[in-house]
């Protein structure tokens, strides 16, 4: 939810904290600020809005050499100076990412030891606490270990002690935190872009992980012990976080599809288990992964003859289960950290169950504890609104459906080499901006399928909803008459999917409902479908392929569309309001 950074080494800190920073504003983007030391004292600098607003706040040339650095997505107390990042209660500066479940009860105790508090955050109440108990051990290993026996919940934490500048000390738990390793330099950062402009050597941290941290050594504890760790190196060049001309992230995202599915398909093939012999097959993600959860339920279905379940990750661990050894538990997350979904893994575990985690970040924390991991290997996405990230789960949820039927892959690898020539040939349709000057001024709008064909429409309305800011619904399209159809008016745009002939005839009829009710019909259809004029406004006319394909041919319009409609809006693409793009807390 929030990005950290920190450097500590022979080069100039605040230019390299800004940088690391503005990499990581997908993370959060309410409030930003740093820490650095100078003159043998800290000294903080933050502000409310983006990292550019902080930038202008500070002289980059000053000559410090150590810092931590925040970008704040707001879960405790308001967007405001007093709660932004970084905190400093006495001997102690932090920041921090996660929640302290028990901060209340904490703040209480500490305002009965005449501790005070000028925000409302559970981060300057962990500030507060470490101070606290350093006070009592002057000793900042024994310090962390009491607190992290004392604090309920997730955080990964960077910590400046006074009369220590020449150290930096993290603390990981359920949140991520990488360390970056240099020569004569050292950085931590909440995800591997915000090093790559310095170094792809980094180290990971497991949960309950000590690091301390110099310019020229890292020595990471865990349960009172030294703990040896290995070091990783990102394999992708620094362009990989680069915009390539692009005005936006999203927009190359998308654009990335076609070289994605062209070259992943080997590496892909190889590494897809199989999972014909578990009984029930559960699948449990959050947002667009719920959605490619629901449309894998579909595939996974129709080829290998199996039940399957989707659930919503924030729900499926507070409800009754019935899981057991037999089953397999299939967890998606793009960023591999998503706290609810975590959380529904680790329940999981508790049965006994085998647990599969489809992810993209490399080393995050459900791709280590899972059973069997899956990488969709999209790369690193920097667009909060997922676009490449979601369609490489649908490619690798169609792997799995495929290697487990009773299809030959070799009769239908020319289908997978032929996918990446279709994505282009939809990329370079320029009737997206067509359709976005006919419905970027409305207030509501409505998407239309049936069967997989829904789902395909839930994620386009997403898209929709959290980078234009238009209310849009989605519906089943034979549920719309019972009662939602009161709302369909003259000029009401309607959005429907169709890639499958079968109940193409059923999914017409109920497009004419809303077009004699006067609606704007627009419908994203594979070419093999036949529609007569008088059911459109406007076809949006896609490729087709077989079923566990067609899906993505059908999402990327719909993630184009969303795209020029915040263009007329002049919507922060990138960084929609409210919004992060790994969400660490429940």
């Amino acid at each position: 939810m929030c990005g950290i950074v920190g450097y500590i080494g022979k080069k100039k800190a605040l230019p390299i904290l800004i940088n690391s920073l503005k990499t990581l504003e997908y993370r959060g983007y309410d409030s930003s600020g740093i820490a650095y030391m100078i003159n043998n004292e800290i000294k903080i600098v933050k502000d409310v809005g983006k990292i550019n607003v902080l930038e202008n706040k500070i002289n980059l040339e000053v000559n410090t050499y150590m810092g931590i650095g925040h970008t704040r997505w707001a879960t405790h107390g308001g967007v405001t100076i007093n709660n932004s990042h970084p905190h400093r209660v006495g001997n102690i500066t932090l920041v921090h990412n996660g929640i302290i479940e028990n901060y209340l009860e904490l703040k209480n105790k500490l305002i009965d030891l005449d501790y005070k508090f000028i925000g409302e955050t559970d981060s300057e109440v962990l500030c507060a606490l470490i101070d606290y108990y350093y006070n009592k051990t002057e000793n900042i290993i024994h310090t962390i270990e009491k607190v992290i026996k004392e604090i309920k919940g997730s955080y990964a934490t960077a910590i400046i002690v006074d009369d220590d500048y020449d150290n930096i000390y993290v603390i990981r738990k359920d949140s991520p935190l990488i360390i970056g390793i240099g020569n004569d330099e050292n950085f931590i950062a909440s995800d591997v872009p915000a090093i790559l402009g310095y170094t792809n050597k980094y180290i990971l941290l497991n949960d309950y992980d000590i690091a301390k941290i110099s310019n020229k050594e890292i020595t990471v504890y865990n349960n009172g012990s030294i703990v040896k760790k290995d070091i990783n190196e990102f394999e992708y060049e620094n362009d990989v976080v680069s915009k390539q001309g692009y005005n936006h992230y999203m927009l190359k995202e998308i654009h990335e599809v076609s070289s994605l599915v062209r070259n992943n398909l080997v590496d892909n093939l190889r590494n897809i288990p199989d999972i014909k012999k578990y009984k029930n097959i559960y699948i449990v993600a959050c947002g667009s992964a719920y959605h490619a959860g629901l449309i894998g339920k579909n595939m996974l279905e129709e080829l290998i003859n199996k039940p399957v379940y989707v659930e919503i990750a924030s729900e499926f661990r507070y409800k009754k289960l019935f899981l057991d050894k037999e089953d397999l538990v299939i967890i998606i997350s793009q960023s591999g950290e998503t706290a609810d979904t975590l959380a529904s893994l680790r329940v999981a575990k508790e049965y006994g169950t085998t647990t599969l985690g489809i992810v993209n970040v490399f080393g995050s924390s459900i791709a280590r504890e899972a059973s069997i991991v899956v990488y969709t290997n999209a790369l690193i996405e920097i667009a909060v609104a997922t676009t490449k990230a979601f369609v490489m789960q649908l490619y690798t949820l169609g792997l799995i459906a495929i290697k487990n039927s009773n299809i030959r892959y070799s009769d239908v690898i020319s289908n997978y080499r032929l996918l990446a020539n279709q994505v282009d040939s939809i990329l370079e349709n320029n009737i997206y901006k067509e359709v976005a000057k006919l419905i970027y001024k409305e207030k509501d709008i409505f998407f239309l399928g049936r069967g997989i064909d829904y789902y395909i429409a839930m994620e386009g309305n997403l898209k929709l909803k959290e980078i234009a800011y238009i209310h849009s619904e989605s519906y089943p399209a034979g549920e719309l008459k019972h009662g939602t159809i009161a709302l369909i008016e003259k000029d009401t745009p309607v959005i429907s999917v169709i890639t499958n002939n079968i109940i193409k005839d059923k999914i017409l009829s109920n497009i004419k409902e809303v077009i004699s009710r006067g609606a704007k019909s627009i419908i994203v259809a594979t070419d093999d479908i036949k529609i007569d004029k008088s059911y459109y406004d406007i076809l949006i006319q896609v490729p087709t392929n077989i079923d566990v394909l067609k899906p993505i041919l059908a999402i990327i319009p719909l993630q184009l569309l969303a795209y020029e409609v915040a263009l007329l809006n002049n919507c922060d693409i990138d960084k929609p309001r409210n919004l992060a793009k790994s969400v660490t807390v429940e």
